[in-house]
Order: C-alpha cells, then structure tokens, then sequence
C-alpha cells in the first residue's frame, strides 16, 4: 500500500491550457421543464468549434472544488452520526439502516474442511460452485457460470427458482464422480445460498423477499420465503437428493467470512462497485432487538448492514451537492440509498454528466455542438470516470475518444483537462465518504488501537485508480496516524467461497445443537 498523505482538499495538479474565446450565441430553451439542457447543434457559421475560455475552465474547477471537497472535520462529524445511526439499527427492526442479524455465529475457526455447494444468484449470471475446504485458511472451487435472460428475471419466481435447481442439478451431474474436484456418489452436500436482495430473516436458512432489486421482477416471490421455494424447486430433481439448502446469505457477509477464514486479522467487508454495504462482526448483547431469542449474550453474530441507506429521507448528514439531489429526484426510488447516490459505481457517471449539462445549458461548454447523446440520463459510465484519471497522455488522447466516440463532440486540451479533474473530484469523494463508513465501524467496535483489515470488493475498489489509497488517506483524516492501523485489501469471494464456508460453520453448528431454533 502506498503511504497516505492527507490533505484537507484535492490536488490541485491540473494545468488549464489557453483555448479559444467564447462568442455570444442564442440559445433555445428546452421547454420541458428537465433540468438538462436542450442540444445545442453546429451551425454553418461556426467554421472553427467555440470552446471555453482558460479563465472559466479555472473559475469552474473552483467552483466544484469547494463543492465536492470533504474536509477532515466535516469527515468526522459525518463519522459520529454514521456511529449513532448504527447502533439504532441494532436496537430496532424497521430502521434506515435495518442492521440485518445473518444468524452466522462467529468465525470460522480455519479448520473447516470439505465439500460444499455454494449458488450465487447475482444480477446477470447464476454461479454454481463446489468449494473443497482444506483448512488453514486454503480451498479449492470448482464453478459454473449460466447466463440468466431478461426475460428469466421478469417471468414467475416459481420458474426462476426451478432454473436454479436445474442449474444446480446438471453441475452436480456433471462432477458426479471420483477423484479431485468431484462430488462422490451419495455424498451429502451442505449448500449455501447466495442470495443478494433485501430479505427478512429469521433464521439462517429462511428468508421472505422484501423487494426484488438489480433488475429482477419475477412476480409470486416478494414476501415469500425463497429458501423454501428453492427446497421445492430442488425436489423435482432427484439427483438432488443429499443436496440440504443450509443457509441463505448475503454476499457482503460471506465476504466478511471469506476474507477472515484466508486472513484472520480481516474485522470489516465492505462492498464498493455499483452498489455499496459493509458486514462485521458483532457481540449480541448491542443486538438487543434480538433479545428474545435466548441467544447468550457474549455470543458473536454477523451483522449486514445495508449501509447504503445511511441519511435516507431526512438527508441530515451529507453534503448533498445540486447534481446529487438531482440524481436522486430522477432515480426510481426518490429519498433512498442516500449514502449509495454518493459513493456507487452505478451513479459517479451520472453526477459528471450533469455537471456538464449544466454548463451546456449556461452557455459554457460546446457551443455550436450537437450535445444530445450528453443529454441521456445515465450515458455517462462510471468507467469513463476511471479512464480519464488514469489516462497518461499529455493530450488526454483517452479523453478525446471519449468524447468524440461516445458522444460525437470535439474537445480542447483546457476542457479534457478540466474534466479529468472533475473526476477526480467526485472520485475522491466517493473514496473518503467510505471511508466514514469504515470508520464508523473502526470506532463503534474499538478496532483503532490494535488496527484491522478490511476485506474489499467490488468494480470501484478492484479497478478505479487510486480508490483504495484515497480511501486510506480518509482514514488518516479521520483517525491521525492511527488510521494506517486500518488496512483495506482485496476480499476473497465471498458469494462462492464464503458462501461454501458459512454452510460448512452451520452444519457444524446445529449438529453440536446450538441455537439450532435460528
């Protein structure tokens, strides 16, 4: 890891180059009321494309400085609030942040060993894996990927169950045999189910769908437990006999179990790609609202704690700027995931577009061009973001590909420029607001002093350059130098292996008879 150097504002390394003047041009409104601006089209008169000036290039990056910047201390206020919004959620159900018990009972001991089943349910494939578990930390995987269609997604939850099991079934069927890597002939297999959508739990292997999300609306299955749904989709497949659904898990979870069973010093996961959470593991005692289940209190569970709904509804403690409240008003659920507007991959994009349409709209960013593909909600990628911050070139050659590739729209070096620290300005702020929720965690725990590692995962963490550094320099931010105690590292994966691990924990569990009612 490199060392973080803190800083109380961004870098200020982008040289704005001399460009052309801007002329004086009419401008039709949009008459529709949209906040994003009408396209504005080349005429015959503009031989040479009008750019923005050195001066508004430099007075803008200004501008959005001041917006997008997090200080060290506003960081640390935002940090207190995360600490109190969290232990409400292990006081009472039905809050922002539900603080899921997972019904996973400490951790792995890096002694289990053998075969497991893990199936991971995810938003464009569905993944079947046998997980052979060595101990001391060591497996092996055996995995099969199948693509799930649209129209699988949309159709009835009975028959995307029954999918499920049919995958299930031609892999067992497929690795029926002897020697490595295969399942043996009557062998019972423990499996764990990976299953990534908002659910009631009131026992590990049991769960009732809230709501479907990441694209999924296969109807009969919101409120129904899926786990049982699952059971009697697997019975029509005799093959599946020694098949037992052990326990239904959320992928943030099996990454907290994953990343401790290879290193144990690993306290916290966290998710950063196009959605956001974190897991860690707590005593249940704090979890009062789980009281009475009898469960003693000095015992450890797993908590998943949907963090992305952090300041939902009130928006009472982050720095919300025009473009995200924007975001969120046009998203299809207005007022929440307010902590995931900010920080997901899902929409980084989405906030850079709108700053340009807004300087479209007042006249200050390519006049004369046709800008109607900028004006498409969401034709901004997050990646895009990535490729600007990480693109070596003097010219920003990567930058010009962007713009006249994807949008047909031509760019001088003072613009590329300034885009690309645009984005590293929502990019940090992204990094240093998880790295409040790390913190947040780090503090309610008591982790700062003997230090932690946080497992990680996810398209920002794994691929956008600099986030993990920048997520430890928030650290140092909030912490001083005792935030170098926190480290982040990449997570094992959690939706097979950690999925396979958290079976392997249950089984064991419930055959010594503890807590064998949850």
């Amino acid at each position: 890891m490199a060392a973080p150097h803190p800083s109380a504002t961004p870098p200020h390394d982008v040289v704005i180059s001399e460009s052309l003047p801007k002329p004086a041009i009419s401008r039709e409104p949009s008459g529709s009321g949209n906040p994003v601006p009408a396209s504005h089209t080349r005429t015959q008169s503009n031989a040479s494309v009008p750019h923005a000036t050195k001066k508004t290039m430099v007075d803008h990056l200004r501008k959005y400085e001041s917006l997008f910047t997090l200080t060290p201390q506003r960081m640390r206020i935002i940090v207190d609030s995360f600490v109190e919004v969290l232990e409400i959620g292990l006081k009472e159900f039905g809050q922002t942040v539900p603080m899921i018990p997972t019904y996973v009972f400490g951790w792995p001991t890096r002694m289990e060993n053998g075969d497991f089943l893990a199936l991971d349910l995810g938003g464009t494939n569905l993944r079947v894996c046998l997980v052979h578990l060595q101990g001391d930390g060591r497996f092996e995987i055996t995995q099969t990927k199948y693509r799930l269609t649209e129209e699988q997604k949309q159709e009835d939850g009975m028959k995307l169950f029954d999918f499920c099991a049919e995958c299930v079934a031609n892999f067992v069927e497929l690795h029926t045999g002897e020697g490595r890597g295969k399942i043996k002939e009557d062998e019972e297999l423990a499996l764990g189910f990976t299953f990534s959508y908002p659910v009631n739990q009131a026992r590990i292997d049991h769960g009732e769908l809230i709501r479907w999300t990441k694209g999924f609306g296969a109807p009969n299955t919101e409120g129904k437990d899926v786990a049982a749904m699952f059971r009697a989709s697997m019975e029509k497949y005799p093959v599946l006999k020694n098949v037992k659904l052990t326990a239904l898990i959320n992928d943030t979870t099996g990454t907290l179990i994953a990343s401790h069973y290879v290193n144990p010093r690993t306290k916290i996961a966290v998710i950063l790609g196009t959605g956001c959470n974190a897991a860690y593991m707590e005593t249940v005692e704090n979890i009062t609202k789980i009281a009475p289940l009898g469960i003693p209190g000095e015992q450890q569970m797993a908590i998943n704690c949907e963090w992305g709904a952090f300041d939902s509804f009130q928006h009472y403690h982050l720095p919300r700027t025009p473009y995200d409240i924007l975001v969120d008003e046009q998203s299809n659920k207005p007022g929440e995931q307010a902590f995931e507007k900010l920080i997901s991959g899902r929409y980084l994009g989405e906030i850079f577009r709108l700053v340009l349409c807004e300087l479209i709209d007042a006249g200050d960013l390519f006049l004369g061009q046709n800008t109607y593909k900028l004006e498409i909600p969401y034709s901004f990628d997050t990646a895009f973001l990535s490729l600007m911050e990480s693109d070596p070139t003097d010219e920003l050659l990567t930058v010009i590909g962007i713009f006249t590739h994807f949008h047909q729209i031509e760019t001088t070096l003072a613009e590329r420029q300034f885009f690309r620290a645009l984005a590293r300005l929502i990019g940090r702020r992204a990094a240093r607001l998880s790295a409040c929720g790390i913190a947040a965690i780090v503090s309610k725990c008591g982790y700062l002093e003997e230090g932690c590692s946080v497992g990680a995962d996810g398209s920002l963490y794994n691929k956008y350059p600099g986030f993990a550094d920048r997520i430890h320099e928030g650290l140092v931010d909030v912490f001083g130098d005792k935030g170098k105690r926190i480290v982040t590292h990449h997570a094992e994966d959690g939706s097979g292996v950690g999925s396979a691990i958290i079976a392997a924990m249950t089984k064991k569990r419930k055959a010594d008879g503890l807590f064998v009612h949850v």
